[in-house]
């Protein structure tokens, strides 16, 4: 399986945190499977810690290249397709974050590791 971790995934993976569910730490931990992150989980833990929305991610911020670097995670690149596909969604949902994440998965056809019920209306398959 080939997968794309959401941010709040991808924040409670690095952190061990007991809110990743048991299936999701499962997938991710499964050598059989291709895990990537997208730098849009960056600009979104950046954003949030700046907005006091995300207390603690200072932990983990100023290392979060070196951690990636680290794990078998892969980092996918945000693409002018990723982009495209994530301003014409036909759907309500807004957050520009969860848009991207869900374009880049449907497009490089990975599942979505993710609690947010948006992004699997948004059109990408998902995993919690």
């Amino acid at each position: 399986m080939k997968l794309l971790l959401d941010t709040h995934a991808l924040l409670w993976w690095l952190t061990d945190d007991a809110q990743l569910s048991a299936r999701a730490s499962q997938v991710i931990k499964s050598p059989r499977n291709a895990v990537w992150v997208s730098p849009v989980s960056g600009w979104e833990l950046a954003t949030k810690f700046r907005l006091g929305r995300l207390p603690g991610a200072d932990r983990i911020l100023p290392k979060l290249p070196a951690l990636i670097g680290e794990s078998r995670l892969r980092v996918l690149p945000i693409a002018f397709a990723h982009a495209l596909r994530a301003g014409s969604l036909d759907h309500k949902h807004r957050d520009p974050f969860d848009r991207m994440l869900a374009a880049q998965a449907m497009i490089e056809d990975l599942v979505l590791v993710t609690s947010d019920p948006a992004c699997k209306a948004l059109g990408a398959e998902t995993v919690w």
